[in-house]
């Protein structure tokens, strides 16, 4: 029955690109979302990199080999792929995501740059998040802190960095990553915001 309150705005799937720059903590956020709204069904891509220390096949990425992805490629079963930081390729699954979408669970894809810009070609609907960092003192912080990547790949990273941070007018929305709980609680709230352009 009717009690006076506006019925919530539904839509019938939601598709959210996350993308940033490196080390700004997109996987963080993701993993966040993943566990606190088990709803929300995020994409896993694949990759062609090795796994890293505490990784898992299919939870983190699918690695695969060179071989298999050039498959993909041919096939068509990719919605976006790019190489990323000079080295290994990344791409994500078409068909999971064409069947979440098609049975209206919200999906989201965290992904870089190049691959967002793929999305938004192949997927006009999509809504872009940008996930930005609190500073670029802090961004540096935190690729440093990683240890992952010698001085070169460091340089490297943080020159990419300032390229992918210039490309933020192109997105629908920031959400910057001041606090994990903070951004997962923002990035959640665009599946229920109701509009699929929240700056245009």
């Amino acid at each position: 029955m009717p009690d006076g309150s506006p019925a919530p705005v539904t839509r019938p799937s939601r598709l959210v690109v996350l993308a940033g720059p490196t080390a700004v903590g997109k996987g963080t956020v993701a993993a966040c979302v993943r566990r606190s709204h088990p709803d929300i069904w995020i994409s896993v891509s694949v990759t062609t990199r090795p796994a890293r220390p505490g990784e898992v096949d299919g939870v983190h990425y699918h690695f695969i080999s060179d071989e298999e992805f050039d498959r993909l490629i041919a096939e068509d079963g990719l919605l976006e792929w790019a190489v990323v930081h000079r080295a290994a390729r990344y791409g994500t699954p078409r068909a999971p995501v064409e069947e979440r979408l098609a049975a209206g669970t919200p999906a989201l894809l965290e992904i870089d740059l190049q691959g967002a810009r793929q999305v938004r070609e192949r997927m006009p609907d999509a809504l872009m998040c940008f996930l930005a960092p609190p500073s670029w003192a802090e961004l540096e912080r935190r690729l440093v802190g990683r240890g992952t990547e010698g001085p070169e790949e460091r340089e490297r990273r943080l020159a990419t960095a300032r390229t992918e941070l210039a490309a933020e007018p192109e997105f629908d929305v920031t959400i910057v990553n001041t606090d994990v709980e903070t951004a997962c609680q923002e990035l959640v709230d665009l599946f229920r915001s109701g509009t699929s352009r929240v700056h245009s």
